[in-house]
């Protein structure tokens, strides 16, 4: 019973480390994946004016790779709330009180 348990705590725990980043080639990016246990590090590569969303090792990122190291972080997106946006929402709550 033992050996079960410990079974089940080491898929898990694998299960948990692995890293999650985007894999797409051009604009639209949408799908992500599971990179390999031996992938470390998420990477955006740009060639001639297009960029790759790829797994990759520490070891194979150069200064002109973008590598990042937590899950999903190779997105081009930025997931930060606008100052913009804030004050308005301020301004209306204002406004009915």
């Amino acid at each position: 019973m033992r050996f079960y348990g410990a079974l089940i705590l080491f898929m898990t725990l694998s299960a948990a480390y692995a890293l999650k980043c985007y894999q797409c080639v051009g604009e639209t990016c949408t799908g992500h994946t599971t990179c390999d246990l031996d992938s470390d590090q998420c990477s955006i590569i740009y060639v001639d004016d297009v960029h790759k969303k790829i797994c990759t090792t520490s070891l194979s990122c150069t200064s002109n790779d973008n590598c990042c190291a937590t899950d999903l972080c190779n997105s081009a997106i930025s997931t930060g709330s606008s100052v913009l946006l804030l004050l308005l929402s301020s301004a209306i709550i204002t406004v009915f009180l």
